[in-house]
């Protein structure tokens, strides 16, 4: 990963292009895989549908649910959202995009938490709303600090925070 200081190797515009790029494949994905860390340290992969804000992501999930005990206890989260394997091109290099975030749960009602339900019923419907009336559904907002953004073999990219892009130049190399 890149730390905040990373500067981009590339052209504003070709930045500017696979962000682009990026938005248009975050957009088309509903869910996200996500991975928490437990009271003990463990990890734990589990998915959630998402709704899309500024510079952020929301999830609403259950406090019956682990990854949401793993959120509260955690606030720190990896969150995947990948090519279905059934179109990709390319088994073995599928396009995805891997963010570390930041978790706040949200306050219900609150300013914030209205944005992030807006955002999932526009995305998926009447259902997010109905969850959002349950009492042990939570709002939590993911923040990414970096990240990765890959669609295929040798173009790959860092990304500082949710601006700053910096193709990996690292590549494959024979045994």
């Amino acid at each position: 990963m890149t730390d905040a200081t990373t500067v981009s190797n590339l052209t504003q515009s070709t930045e500017d292009k696979i962000r682009i790029e990026i938005e248009r494949f975050i957009s088309s994905r509903k869910s996200l895989m996500l991975s928490t860390i437990n009271e003990n340290n463990l990890p734990f992969a589990s998915y959630a549908p998402f709704g899309i804000g500024k510079d952020c992501y929301y999830i609403l999930i259950s406090d019956i649910a682990l990854h949401a005990k793993n959120l509260r206890h955690m606030p720190k989260a990896s969150a995947l959202i990948i090519e279905d394997e059934d179109t990709a091109g390319e088994l073995f290099a599928r396009m995805r995009v891997n963010y570390q975030m930041d978790a706040e749960l949200l306050e219900v009602n609150s300013e914030a938490w209205n944005q992030g339900l807006a955002s999932l019923v526009s995305r998926h419907g009447e259902r997010a709303q109905n969850l959002s009336q349950l009492s042990d559904f939570k709002m939590f907002r993911l923040t990414p600090t970096s990240g990765r953004y890959v669609k295929g073999f040798g173009r790959a990219y860092a990304i500082t925070g949710n601006s700053t892009i910096s193709h990996l130049r690292e590549g494959h190399k024979p045994r």
